[in-house]
């Protein structure tokens, strides 16, 4: 049986249909979103192994009687935007550090076997408040597993970067304003981020479950997009499809929002002489070794390559204008019609 947090939301729905392939028990879905479980649950009202639950990880004994009988827990729901986060203070930390403490006490009360929490790459030398309320998620997960020395309990975090298309994410909102012929707004020529699929983001949270010890940050490695690259490739692509010519089409540029980085970093200097590097993605040991010696941190896979360089996206070689092209079109990212079926498209790597 598994508890779905934020089960509603763009990785949530994703993680919820993968799950449901490799036949769970049950799978409970929380949100605090009505409208948007409510369709997700008319998608799966045939499925006697999908329950939709409506409720707030802020809610302790909620969580606490939704965790009884589970085997693992996603922890997917959070306070996400930068923005909000900036004017909201007091809302981020009771969603983004109570939640998970809630997680956590219903996790470890009821006996739960793993759970796996969604973190950011903006948890790494955060400069806003979603930031560091992700750092501080990231350092209660690995703290847990002290709390409880239950060796057959293992609790961890999967760090991962923008998930493009995901609801308020910068595709989307391009493809608006292009829509309406302009002006496309640009943070800045010169901004960088890591990006993922959602139906990647989903996949690597799996593969973070199955191979979590416990107290781990496992950081999915990423592919690194320039911010005006990406506006300029949507603008030369979608702009004849609603009728208007890409010239036409401005750029406005906005600065940078409160607290917003013009790079992002996989991890911090501190972090990489205890980091492992696997195929898709490197793993974080915890810095207080010594508290979590019982923790056999050995994975399948590993050839005792090890991090080199903490991976900032404003160092490391962006996509090509082609790949951006490619990576837009194969990820299904752009309007149907746009989406030639018979395009084969090879599959942009990893970095490494």
């Amino acid at each position: 049986r598994v508890l779905v947090t934020g089960a509603a939301g763009t990785v949530g729905q994703e993680l919820v249909s993968q799950l449901l392939t490799f036949g769970p028990a049950e799978i409970r879905a929380l949100d605090n979103n009505e409208s948007a479980l409510f369709l997700m649950n008319e998608d799966y009202r045939s499925r006697s192994d999908f329950n939709a639950y409506l409720g707030d990880i802020r809610d302790a004994p909620k969580m606490g009687s939704l965790a009884r009988g589970v085997d693992m827990i996603f922890h997917c729901a959070a306070f996400k935007h930068v923005f909000f986060s900036e004017y909201n203070p007091f809302e981020a930390v009771r969603t983004n550090i109570i939640g998970v403490q809630n997680i956590i006490q219903a996790a470890l009360g009821n006996g739960v076997k793993k759970v796996i929490f969604t973190s950011s790459d903006k948890a790494v030398n955060p400069t806003t408040v979603m930031g560091t309320s992700k750092l501080m998620g990231e350092r209660l997960i690995t703290a847990a597993n002290v709390i409880n020395q239950n060796a057959r309990q293992q609790v961890s975090s999967v760090r991962f970067g923008n998930v493009m298309g995901s609801r308020g994410s910068v595709i989307p909102i391009f493809h608006d304003q292009i829509k309406k012929g302009g002006p496309v707004t640009v943070t800045d020529p010169g901004m960088t981020r890591f990006i993922m699929t959602i139906a990647r983001a989903a996949e690597l949270v799996l593969k973070g479950a199955l191979l979590a010890r416990g107290g781990e940050v496992m950081v999915t490695k990423m592919r690194v997009i320039s911010i005006m690259d990406l506006a300029e490739v949507m603008i030369e692509l979608l702009a004849p499809y609603y009728g208007h010519s890409p010239a036409s089409v401005a750029l406005e540029f906005i600065g940078a929002k409160p607290g917003e980085k013009m790079y992002e970093e996989l991890m911090t200097p501190d972090e990489v002489p205890r980091s492992l590097e696997l195929a898709d993605m490197f793993v974080v040991l915890p810095a207080a070794r010594g508290i979590y010696r019982n923790i056999d941190y050995s994975y399948p896979g590993d050839t005792g390559k090890r991090a080199n360089r903490p991976y900032i996206s404003s160092e490391e070689p962006a996509m090509s204008k082609k790949e951006v092209r490619d990576f837009l079109i194969s990820s299904r990212l752009l309007p149907p019609e746009l989406l030639p079926e018979s395009r084969k498209m090879e599959p942009v790597p990893c970095v490494s």
